[in-house]
């Protein structure tokens, strides 16, 4: 399970890199066709990629939260929950041992 996790966070950064190289060649066609000057590039090419950062975190977010959902539904124990059984089961151990 964690190693989907891991894939998944993964994919997601490989597509934030593959998006500011995608920014940054979709502007620099919009200076060469003449609808922008060179010297608004830099600005536009900020102003996407904050956008895209902003709608990366708000995908991220719904991620996170389908995520909740979907190991809600599998009834898995939380590391809190296998923590506490943990140190129950060290001290019934300990009660036995005396």
């Amino acid at each position: 399970m964690r190693n989907v996790l891991e894939k998944g966070l993964l994919l997601g950064i490989g597509l934030a890199v593959k998006s500011k190289e995608q920014i940054e060649m979709f502007v620099e066609d919009l200076v060469k066709k003449g609808e922008i000057k060179k010297e608004e590039s830099n600005d536009l090419i900020s102003e996407l990629i904050q956008k895209g950062q902003q709608t990366q975190g708000q995908v991220d977010d719904m991620i996170k939260e389908r995520m909740k959902i979907i190991l809600n539904d599998l009834n898995l124990a939380t590391k809190a929950e296998v923590d506490q059984l943990e140190k129950r089961v060290r001290q019934l151990e300990q009660q036995k041992q005396e």
